[in-house]
C-alpha cells in the first residue's frame, strides 16, 4: 500500500471516529432523552475493570454532568451553598466554581439509602451547556447564566419574585431544557407556570399555564409534527407547543408526595411513572386535547427519579420504589406495559442508552454495560467505579462516560 493511500485510508477512520462524537450538553443529553448518537463496540474490561481517566471530589448531592467543549459541569454542596463546578472533561482539573443557592431543602428526602451508604443530600439539578454559556437552574428557581469559560454570571432570573414561584416539598429538581435558542423551565404561577426565556439575554419568549411543579424535568418532543415540551405536573401532563407555550393536550395523572423521573415519548405514545404508591401508564397522543390512555398499572413500574428510556419499543430502566441496592434494571413493552426481563442489584441509579447499549450507574457506584434487546438480560461488563451513593444520571461523549456520586466523580474510557 502506498504511503498517500495509507494516510487517506489514515483520515478516513479519524473522520469516521470524529462523525459520530456526541456532546451530552444537558440532563440526559442533547435532546433530553437519555440517548446518545455515538457506539460502543466490544466491551472486554480487565479483572480490574475499565480504564478510570480521572477522579474528582463532587461533595454532596445528586446532580448529573453536562459534558460539551472540553468540559464537564455539575452542581455540588459547598458551605451550605449549590455550588456550579466546571472541570477539565480531558484531566479532571478544576476550571472553576461559582456559589448560587442554599442547600437548605427544608427536609432531609436525600439522606436515605442501603444503611452502609446513605446521606449526601444534596443538589439534584443538572446544568445545561450551550454555546460559551452555562445554565443552572437551583432548587430555589433561580436560572443563573454563566460564562462557561469563567463561571462569571452573565445574567439571572428569578422565577419565584419575579414570576410568582411556587416552589414544593424539598426544593425544586427540575433542570433547564435547551431546546434551539430557548430555556424551558417550569415552576412559576397562576398564567406562567411554563416559561420559555431567551437564551442569549433570559428575555422571555412565552409563558403559560397554571400548575405546581414536581420534581421531574420536562420533555421534549415532537408528535403528530408538532415540537412540543411536555411537563409532568401534578395534575398530570401538560404539552405545550414549543413555540407559543399554547396547550396542545394534557393527560390526568395521579400525584403523591413526590414526581421526579420525566416523561419519555416514541412517535405518538408518552410514558410516565410516580413513586409513592403511584405507578405508571402510557397515553396516545391522537391530536385530541385529552391524550389516550392507552394502559395504567397503580403501584406498580414506579420509577421514582430513575427516569427510562425508550428504543425500539421498549422501555429500559430501574424500576420499583425505596428498594435501595435492590431495585431491578428492567425491560418493558412501551405499547402493553409488560414486563420482558428483569434483573435485580442496582437500586435506584440511572441508564443511559449508547447506541445500542445500556449504560448503568447503580446506586452503589456500579457501571454496567449491557444489551438494549428485549429478549433477555445480556450483560457484557460490571466494576465498581467510584463509592459513595450515586443516584445520578451518567453522561456519555466521545467515548468516556461521567459518573458522579455524593463523594467523587470519574471519568471512563469506553472506546
Amino acid at each position: 500500500m502506498s504511503t498517500s493511500r495509507s494516510l487517506s485510508l489514515l483520515f478516513s477512520l479519524i473522520f469516521c471516529v470524529t462523525a459520530v462524537a456526541d456532546d451530552w450538553p444537558q440532563y440526559r443529553g442533547k435532546l433530553g432523552d437519555g440517548k446518545s448518537a455515538e457506539s460502543i463496540g466490544d466491551v472486554q474490561w480487565p479483572a480490574e475493570g475499565p480504564k478510570v481517566l480521572w477522579k474528582a471530589e463532587t461533595p454532596l448531592g445528586f446532580s448529573s454532568f453536562a459534558v460539551a467543549d472540553g468540559r464537564a459541569v455539575t452542581v455540588v454542596g459547598v458551605d451550605g451553598k449549590e455550588t456550579c463546578l466546571a472541570l477539565d472533561a480531558q484531566i479532571g482539573k478544576e476550571l472553576w466554581s461559582v456559589a448560587l443557592g442554599s442547600t437548605d431543602y427544608g427536609a432531609g428526602g436525600g439522606d436515605a439509602g442501603e444503611p452502609d451508604n446513605r446521606g449526601g443530600d444534596g443538589p439534584r439539578s443538572t446544568p445545561s451547556i450551550s454555546g460559551d454559556r452555562v445554565y443552572v437552574y437551583d432548587a430555589h428557581l433561580t436560572l443563573h447564566c454563566l460564562d462557561a469559560a469563567t463561571g462569571k454570571t452573565v445574567w439571572k432570573q428569578d422565577i419565584a419574585a419575579d414570576f410568582d414561584g411556587r416552589n414544593i416539598r424539598w426544593a425544586s429538581a427540575a433542570s433547564p431544557l435547551i431546546i434551539n435558542d430557548a430555556v424551558y423551565l417550569v415552576g412559576g404561577g397562576a398564567g406562567q407556570s411554563f416559561i420559555a426565556l431567551n437564551k442569549s439575554d433570559g428575555s422571555v419568549i412565552w409563558k403559560s399555564g397554571d400548575e405546581t411543579m414536581t420534581h421531574a424535568t420536562p420533555h421534549y418532543a415532537t408528535i403528530n409534527e408538532v415540537p412540543q415540551v411536555i411537563f409532568f405536573v401534578q395534575s398530570g401532563l401538560v404539552a405545550v407547543d414549543a413555540a407559543t407555550g399554547k396547550e396542545t393536550w394534557r393527560a390526568k395523572f395521579p400525584y403523591s408526595v413526590s414526581t421526579a423521573a420525566s416523561p419519555v415519548s416514541e412517535e405518538n405514545l408518552v410514558y410516565s411513572s410516580a413513586g409513592y404508591g403511584v405507578g405508571a401508564g402510557v397515553f396516545k397522543v391522537d391530536g385530541s386535547e385529552d391524550a389516550a390512555e392507552v394502559w395504567f398499572k397503580s403501584n406498580e413500574l414506579m420509577n421514582h427519579w430513575s427516569t427510562p428510556v425508550v428504543h425500539d419499543g421498549h422501555l429500559y430502566g430501574i424500576y420499583e420504589f425505596k428498594k435501595y441496592g435492590k431495585a431491578p434494571l428492567q425491560c418493558v413493552d412501551l405499547a402493553t406495559g409488560e414486563i420482558k426481563w428483569s434483573e435485580r442489584g442496582f437500586g435506584p441509579g440511572n441508564c443511559i442508552l449508547v447506541g445500542d447499549k445500556l449504560v448503568v450507574l447503580s446506586d452503589k457506584g456500579e457501571l454496567v454495560i449491557a444489551e438494549a434487546r428485549p429478549d433477555q438480560y445480556n450483560e457484557l461488563a460490571r466494576a465498581k467505579v467510584i463509592e459513595g451513593k450515586c443516584w445520578s444520571t451518567p453522561a456519555y461523549s466521545e467515548g468516556r462516560v461521567y459518573v458522579r456520586s455524593t463523594k467523587e466523580a470519574a471519568c471512563i474510557e469506553l472506546r
